[in-house]
């Protein structure tokens, strides 16, 4: 099971996120994460590209990402957001 790191950005936008909306597709998603299991289709997970070369997202909800990498035993969760607040 991997250790949950959160970024200063991350926990910025997730006090902004509708909390009592998100929590459990936010939990469901990060339990197979953290266990190394794939995502359900229905989380549209993918690579990025660019400056976020290395990073993954994956939609929470339909305009809810999260934008996550694993590195080693660590699940770094880098942001959460619309996509037009995170893309821009």
């Amino acid at each position: 099971m991997r250790e949950i790191e959160y970024s200063n950005a991350f926990k910025r936008d997730y006090k902004k996120c509708a909390v009592d909306t998100l929590s459990s597709s936010l939990i469901e998603a990060l339990y197979f994460l953290i266990n190394d299991k794939p995502l359900p289709e229905k989380y549209c997970d993918h690579a990025l590209t660019g400056e976020w070369k290395g990073f993954r997202d994956c939609h929470i909800q339909p305009d809810l990402v999260l934008i996550y990498r694993k590195i080693d035993d660590k699940l770094e969760l880098l942001r959460i957001g619309s996509h037009s607040n995170l893309f821009g």
